[in-house]
C-alpha cells in the first residue's frame, strides 16, 4: 500500500473518504507532515494576581524590560532575581480594570505606555523612571494603544466610542502631544461602523470597529494628516484582542472568521471551510478577552489563545495556531492567563540561583539565556507565571482522514506509521455506515522489530490513528502505510 499521508487539519468539513484531517492536536505543521510541539517552561515567579496583559521593551543597549499588569496594578520583572516589582503610579493601586478587558501596552523611544479604559493614560522612562506616571497633555482614557508611523494612536475612548485620537508628529509626552493643535495632533469621528475596537500599528494603521476596517495613511504636509479609507463594509472586529501583526501581516478574527491583511490589501478569509464553524462552536463568547492573538516571529506562525465552552473560568484552555506560511492550522492544549510573544531577559553566572539551585534540574538550557534574544511565543499560566513554550514535547494525537471503499467491505490487519518517533501507539476507529457512530480499536504500541502497529479489523471505513506520548523525541511523522485488502461486498 502507498503512503496515507496525516492531512491538513479542517475540522469543519467531513473526513469522508478525504484528504483532510479532523483530529490532531498538540503538533506542528511541517512540509512532510507535523513536528512535535514543546511544552511550557517557567522562567520567572508568580505576578501577586492573574495577569491581565504584559509587554517586551528594549532599551537603547539592546537590554530588555518585561512589564505586565494585573486587575489593579503594573509589574516590573527583576532581571536578576525575576521577581515583579510594583512600578504603579505611586505604588497606589489603579481603577478595577473591567472583567472583559485587558492592560495594553506600547513603546515609543524610551518611552512605554499602558492603558485600559478605567485608568489614565500612564507612561514610564525606561531611563529614569522607577514607577509610572501620568502622560503629559491630558490624552483621553482609552482601552487600546498603538504605534503608527511616528503617531501614538488611542482608541476605545472612555468618552467617545466612535473616534481615535492620535498624538502630534514625535510628540508623545508633553503639555502639548494631544491638544489637537501642535503639529500632528489630531482625532477622527466616525459616523459608521460601530464602536472602535482597536488599530493595527505600522507605517499605516488599521482602524477595526464593529461593522468595519478603515486604513489609516500620513499624508505628510496635509492639514488632514491622515488619509482614511474605508476597505471593508459590514465586517469588523469580533475580538479586540485578537489581532496580530506579524511582520508586515495583519490577522484578526471578524464575526465570519479568521482573516488576514496583507500589505496594502483588503481581508482576506483564511479559516472559511476549514477551522470557522468548528471554532465558533468550542468559543465561550462571553470570555472574549482570553481570545488573543500573538505571532511568534521565530517561525511563520501565529497563535490565538481562547477559552472554550468546557474551560475552567479565568484562563484560557486551547490555543489555535495557524502557519501562514503553509496555510495549515493546528490544535495545542495550553491553560494560562496571558499570551503573547516577547524576548527573554540575559542571566548572568551571579544570578543562576534564581533560576534553579541546580544545573541538572533547570529547564531550560543556559544557551537559551541570551540578552535580547528575538522574540517567542510566551505566555503567563495559569499559576501567573511568565515562562516560554520550550520544554519536553507535549503527548501528540495525529489521525488519518476517513478510508473505505463503500460497497467493499476492507479487511485491515495493521498500519506501519512513518515517524522517527521510537515510542509510539496506534489505533484504528471503525464503521459500517458515514451515519453510525465510530469505534476505535484498542491501542497497540508499535513493534520496536517490524515498526508496525497489528490491529485486525473487518470494516467498510476506517481512520488510522497515532499517540505519540509526552517527553518522547520525535521530530517528524507523515503518515501511515496501511495494511489492508478488499473483504468482499456487504
Amino acid at each position: 500500500m502507498p503512503l496515507l499521508p496525516f492531512g491538513e487539519y479542517r475540522p469543519d468539513v467531513s473526513d469522508y473518504e478525504g484528504q483532510a484531517t479532523r483530529n490532531i492536536q498538540n503538533v506542528v505543521p511541517r512540509g512532510d507532515g507535523y513536528g512535535p510541539f514543546p511544552s511550557f517552561s517557567s522562567y520567572t515567579s508568580a505576578l501577586p494576581e492573574p495577569c491581565r496583559g504584559a509587554f517586551y521593551a528594549l532599551k537603547s543597549d539592546g537590554t530588555v524590560v518585561t512589564f505586565a499588569g494585573t486587575a489593579t496594578n503594573l509589574y516590573r520583572l527583576n532581571n536578576t532575581d525575576f521577581t515583579w516589582l510594583d512600578v504603579s503610579k505611586g505604588g497606589a493601586s489603579y481603577s478595577q480594570l473591567s472583567s472583559s478587558a485587558q492592560w495594553q501596552f506600547a513603546q515609543t523611544g524610551n518611552l512605554v505606555f499602558a492603558t485600559q479604559a478605567n485608568a489614565l493614560l500612564q507612561v514610564f522612562d525606561l531611563t529614569s523612571s522607577s514607577v509610572f506616571d501620568n502622560a503629559l497633555g491630558a490624552p483621553p482614557q482609552a482601552a487600546y494603544i498603538s504605534v503608527v508611523g511616528r503617531f501614538l494612536v488611542l482608541s476605545g475612548l472612555l468618552s467617545t466610542p466612535y473616534r481615535i485620537q492620535w498624538s502630534g508628529l514625535n510628540n508623545f509626552n508633553s503639555a502639548t502631544s494631544w491638544d489637537g493643535l501642535t503639529a500632528g495632533s489630531d482625532h477622527q469621528d466616525f459616523p459608521d461602523g460601530g464602536i472602535v475596537r482597536g488599530v493595527a500599528g505600522g507605517e499605516a494603521g488599521i482602524i477595526f470597529q464593529d461593522q468595519a476596517i478603515r486604513r489609516m495613511s500620513y499624508v505628510p504636509g496635509s492639514p488632514i494628516i491622515f488619509q482614511i479609507d474605508r476597505i471593508t463594509q459590514d465586517k469588523g472586529l469580533y475580538a479586540p484582542y485578537s489581532i496580530i501583526r506579524a511582520g508586515e501581516r495583519i490577522f484578526f478574527y471578524a464575526g465570519q472568521g479568521f482573516h488576514k491583511i496583507e500589505p496594502g490589501g483588503v481581508p482576506q478569509p483564511i479559516g472559511r471551510e476549514k477551522v470557522d464553524r468548528t471554532f465558533l462552536a468550542d468559543l465561550d463568547k462571553g470570555n472574549l478577552q482570553l481570545l488573543i492573538g500573538a505571532a511568534d516571529p521565530r517561525s511563520t506562525r501565529v497563535f490565538w489563545s481562547y477559552k472554550s465552552v468546557s474551560g475552567a473560568i479565568g484562563s484560557y484552555d486551547k490555543l489555535l495556531g495557524y502557519d501562514f506560511l503553509l496555510d495549515r492550522f493546528f490544535s495545542v492544549t495550553a491553560t494560562g492567563e496571558y499570551l503573547l510573544g516577547m524576548s527573554q531577559t540575559g542571566l548572568t553566572l551571579e544570578n543562576l540561583d534564581s533560576i534553579s539551585p541546580s544545573i541538572d534540574a533547570m529547564t531550560l538550557s543556559l544557551d537559551a539565556y541570551a540578552t535580547a534574544v528575538q522574540p517567542e511565543i510566551a505566555q503567563f499560566s495559569a499559576g501567573h507565571v511568565l515562562g516560554f513554550f520550550r520544554g519536553s514535547n507535549l503527548e501528540a494525537t495525529i489521525e488519518s482522514a476517513e478510508q473505505g471503499t463503500d460497497d467493499n467491505r476492507i479487511m485491515i490487519r495493521g498500519f506501519r506509521p512513518v515517524t522517527d518517533a521510537t515510542a509510539l501507539y496506534g489505533s484504528v476507529s471503525a464503521r459500517d455506515t458515514p451515519s453510525a457512530l465510530a469505534v476505535a480499536s484498542a491501542e497497540i504500541a508499535v513493534n520496536g522489530r517490524t515498526g508496525r502497529c497489528d490491529v485486525r479489523k473487518d470494516t467498510r471505513y476506517a481512520r488510522f490513528k497515532v499517540r505519540i506520548p509526552a517527553a518522547a523525541s520525535w521530530t517528524f511523522c507523515a503518515g501511515v502505510v496501511p495494511d489492508l485488502s478488499v473483504s468482499g461486498t456487504l
